[in-house]
């Protein structure tokens, strides 16, 4: 099991943020573990995906569901990894806390790496958490 938390305080309104972390389609430019995302079926609060991430280009179906300017839950329903990701902004007068928590395992012979990957996912999500603040405070 991977546990994981970060989070980032970014000098922009809520609504920029939002603007920026629900634009799913964009989703690689910022979380770079992600190649490609094909959805699947989508609509105002819930999208059906199939993403590929970067561990031996590997294919995971998710279900997203937006809570807007609150949080987006992405629950991943087939493939390597099982659990959930949750991106949450909390306003705080003229800025915003940028928060991720995975709570995922990795499912069958690629479990023996859990450390590893924890590592990278980790590492990513700093990144992209960075990333989305330059976005945002521009």
């Amino acid at each position: 099991m991977a546990l994981i938390d970060a989070s980032i305080r970014i000098k922009a309104p809520i609504e920029r943020v939002w603007s920026i972390v629900s634009d799913l389609d964009n989703e690689p430019k910022f979380w770079k573990g992600t190649k490609e995302v094909k959805n699947i079926s989508k609509d105002e609060t819930k999208i059906t995906r199939e993403v590929t991430i970067a561990f031996r280009d590997s294919k995971c179906m998710q279900e997203v569901l937006l809570y807007p300017q609150e949080k987006i839950e992405i629950k991943f329903t087939k493939g390597i990894i099982d659990g959930i990701k949750t991106i949450q902004l909390i306003p705080i007068e003229n800025e915003t806390e940028l928060e991720v928590n995975w709570d995922v395992k990795l499912s069958g012979m690629v479990g023996m790496f859990t450390g590893i990957v924890t590592k990278h996912i980790k590492s990513g999500t700093n990144q992209a958490l960075e990333s989305i603040k330059q976005e945002a405070e521009r």
